[in-house]
């Protein structure tokens, strides 16, 4: 019998495994307004290093496509260069004898296709389109561009209230984005290159948790302009806020008995306590904006008409948000104990409830939505709460710690289950889910989509069943009265103005289609600069509040600090707030941990951060 060894790693593949960790890092971090023609270059070079070079695709295809790329980014190409290098690629693609020639070659395929006018500045100009304009990469990826940088060194030196204030100058619902914002400003984090992201959402949470009552600046001279927002949730009260501080006068119509839209109508109060939520709807109201509330903009007797809010104001911004039932379309979808999220949430937040003690509970969904209802139901006393998903876990769309949460207070995720039927017993009331096992398959749109598995069907047996698959937004009656309608949405531009009708602005759900609070509020903030432009101002936002000068320090590796929850099987049973506060010594090694790329790297080129708008 022949001598057998164990492999074990040598120093340079150990090495070569660390570097790959490095461009990982990397690759997470890169910021915005790189080059794209640069990066796909880049990216080329690193497809030719891992090649065999066996087959003439790779060795030869991919070695001339990366010659002209250095010929398109020094400025000596031509048209006909780009043409080559789409055969080229797509030559690459379709003959590779592995994935690294197909890969590299549909990558370049997909740039050409998607970036065409910077290769072309590049053959025409000799220079690059894209924009360093917000080098800063939390601030670039925050949709109401917050001073990220700012408020998190303030926080760390212990200024909680001018924190708030100067976050307030670009987002003024500051305690509820503290709570449930997505925190899409952590995904370029360059604190990835060393460890992980700052947690840039617990930082606001601490600066909202220790601030206190923290008032709002003086509105400016009264213009003699005045507004009409239809909707107050976070877009509609963002514009009010701000349009207020430029001294026009706004008065908000909201169909409902409270603002906030579905800050509070679609987040349950152990995720946003009503109390924090009217802290932000308070701050707003104090600048002295007008409300009219269970006051519906539509054709019905007693109703407000779009026409007559025209008339009487200078301006209108429609910000109605996705309050709608979605249905699924299965049969058996109309019985009883079937219900909505929409309703579900909607009772809820008003101070009702849904019989749910001792049931077995389905949602369907994979959301944030399904997971607000999940967590509600075991709250309600359901004895099993059961999530149906036709997708896998890690496919689905609601955040990773929403999940987990879900599932530690005892919530059971099924994945890779398409609902097909509800059936029903003699009475006509829920008796089971009936379900298609599902294969998971080729990506699509960016995530693997299910097929049908030759397994049988399913059946889930339940008593109740909440359909969460999403938001629908209530447009006939503006399309009725003229405003143009695209796939259930306004068309409006990207500054806001709805095509084809002067005055009329429109931002938030009812222009992308439902999305993140964060997202609506700079919405909101867009709206309100262009309305102002459109009034015939050109007012700026500003705060006096000055940014601790960063520290010269090291900047080692360290752990990140999380916002931790209540115990489970605490906090299921009740509607307390599931968070817990961040204590001084975690808020001072979180907020330690920040690059300060506002001060160092292209940050230092812009001369510091710009405090108006």
């Amino acid at each position: 019998m022949s001598r057998m060894t164990i492999m074990t790693s040598s120093l340079a593949q150990t090495t070569v495994e660390g570097l790959y960790k490095d461009l990982e890092q990397r690759i997470v971090a890169s910021p915005p307004g790189l080059c794209p023609v640069d990066l796909s270059a880049s990216f080329l070079k690193m497809c030719q290093a891992q090649t065999c070079g066996k087959c003439v695709p790779c060795r030869v295809g991919l070695a001339q496509i990366s010659k002209m790329l250095e010929e398109v980014l020094r400025g000596e190409a031509s048209e006909e260069t780009l043409a080559v290098i789409e055969r080229t690629a797509r030559v690459v693609r379709d003959s590779a004898d592995c994935a690294i020639g197909f890969t590299a070659g549909d990558m370049i395929l997909k740039g050409i296709k998607g970036f065409r006018d910077d290769y072309e500045e590049h053959v025409k100009k000799g220079k690059c389109l894209a924009s360093q304009a917000q080098p800063i990469p939390c601030v670039q990826h925050c949709p109401a561009h917050v001073d990220i940088p700012g408020y998190i060194a303030l926080v760390g030196e212990g200024r909680y209230a001018d924190a708030v204030r100067l976050i307030r100058k670009d987002n003024p619902l500051v305690t509820a984005c503290s709570l449930v914002c997505e925190h899409p400003c952590e995904l370029r984090c360059r604190r990835n290159m060393i460890d992980s992201s700052i947690n840039i959402r617990g930082m606001k949470k601490a600066a909202v948790d220790n601030a206190g009552f923290v008032p709002t600046p003086e509105p400016g001279p009264s213009t003699g302009k005045k507004v009409a927002i239809i909707g107050g949730g976070p877009s509609g009260l963002s514009c009010a806020y701000y349009l207020q501080l430029m001294g026009h006068q706004t008065t908000i119509y909201e169909m409902h008995r409270h603002l906030g839209g579905m800050l509070y109508y679609g987040i349950p109060r152990y995720r946003l306590p009503e109390d924090r939520l009217d802290e932000d709807i308070n701050a707003v109201l104090s600048t002295g904006v007008e409300l009219k509330l269970n006051a519906r903009v539509g054709d019905g007797e007693g109703e407000i008409s779009l026409d007559d809010l025209r008339e009487q104001y200078d301006a209108v911004y429609i910000a109605i948000g996705a309050h709608s039932d979605k249905k699924v379309g299965l049969p058996g979808e109309d019985a009883e104990g079937v219900i909505s999220a929409v309703h579900m949430l909607g009772t809820l937040a008003d101070g009702g409830t849904v019989d749910m003690k001792d049931k077995v509970v389905c949602i369907i969904g994979g959301g944030n939505v399904a997971m607000d209802c999940t967590r509600s139901a075991i709250r309600l006393g359901a004895k099993a709460v059961k999530v149906v998903y036709r997708r896998r876990r890690v496919d689905m769309t609601a955040l990773p710690e929403e999940v987990d949460a879900a599932a530690a207070e005892g919530a059971e995720i099924i994945e890779l289950h398409a609902p097909k039927r509800i059936e029903l017993d003699e009475k006509g009331c829920v008796k089971a889910l009936i379900t298609d096992p599902q294969i998971i398959g080729r990506v699509k749109r960016g995530r693997p989509a299910p097929e049908p598995s030759i397994l049988p069907e399913e059946a889930i047996p339940c008593d109740m069943i909440v359909v969460a698959i999403g938001q629908g937004i209530q447009t006939h009656y503006f399309e009725e009265e003229g405003i143009p309608i695209t796939r259930g949405v306004i068309s409006a531009e990207n500054w806001a103005a709805v095509k084809n009708a002067e005055s009329v602005f429109a931002g938030g759900d009812c222009v992308t289609g439902p999305a993140t609070a964060i997202r609506a509020i700079a919405a909101g903030k867009v709206a309100a600069a262009n309305i102002d432009d459109f009034l015939g101002f050109h007012h700026e936002i500003s705060v006096d509040v000055e940014i601790p000068a960063p520290k010269i320090k090291d900047n080692p590796a360290c752990g990140r600090i999380n916002v931790t929850e209540r115990p489970a099987m605490e906090r299921k049973n009740d509607w307390d707030c599931v968070e817990c506060p961040l204590n001084e010594q975690e808020i001072a090694q979180e907020s330690g941990r920040c690059l300060r790329c506002d001060h160092f790297g292209f940050g230092v080129l812009r001369g510091g951060r710009e405090t108006k708008w």
